[in-house]
């Protein structure tokens, strides 16, 4: 079985390769390229995502150079998930979906596609499909709306 292998093995898989001080998180976190912010602390920044999964979708990053959970500091990955729930909430808040959905990759293989780690929060709505496979980039204006709806529900 695929997902029986030994914690090892994935800790080697991830550390085979190098963190990428280029990958596009890397750039947001340095404010080198813009994002929709939604939060952002000393050790996290939550922005809406340019292909969006859904109306809302919104990922939350810490401030470390970690390619996925394997080789994050424990510190950093409590930040992390505290900032994700608080996030979470104000999504729920915002959209008052039918459900949630945290979503975290790791490897290629999990089809993780930038490597930095990062969650998914992903609002999903009953007889609406997700927009997994045919995502587009969204519209600056509604993504600014989206986040402004979200860090309303944050206060």
């Amino acid at each position: 079985m695929r997902w029986a292998r030994p914690a090892s093995e994935f800790h080697r898989v991830t550390n085979s390769m190098l963190y990428d001080t280029s990958n596009i998180f890397a750039k947001i976190i340095r404010g080198e390229i813009p994002a929709v912010k939604v939060l952002e602390d000393e050790r996290c920044i939550a922005f809406m995502d340019i292909m969006p999964w859904s109306d809302g979708h919104t990922l939350v990053i810490p401030k470390v150079q970690a390619m996925g959970l394997f080789d994050a500091p424990p510190d950093a990955l409590a930040a992390l998930i505290k900032q994700t729930q608080i996030v979470a909430r104000a999504v729920n808040a915002a959209f008052q979906p039918d459900g949630l959905r945290l979503v975290q990759n790791n490897s290629p293989g999990a089809g993780q596609t930038v490597f930095h780690l990062h969650f998914h929060i992903v609002p999903c709505y009953n007889d609406v499909p997700l927009r997994l496979g045919n995502a587009v980039m969204a519209n600056l204006a509604v993504l600014q709306e989206h986040a402004q709806r979200i860090r309303n529900a944050l206060t």
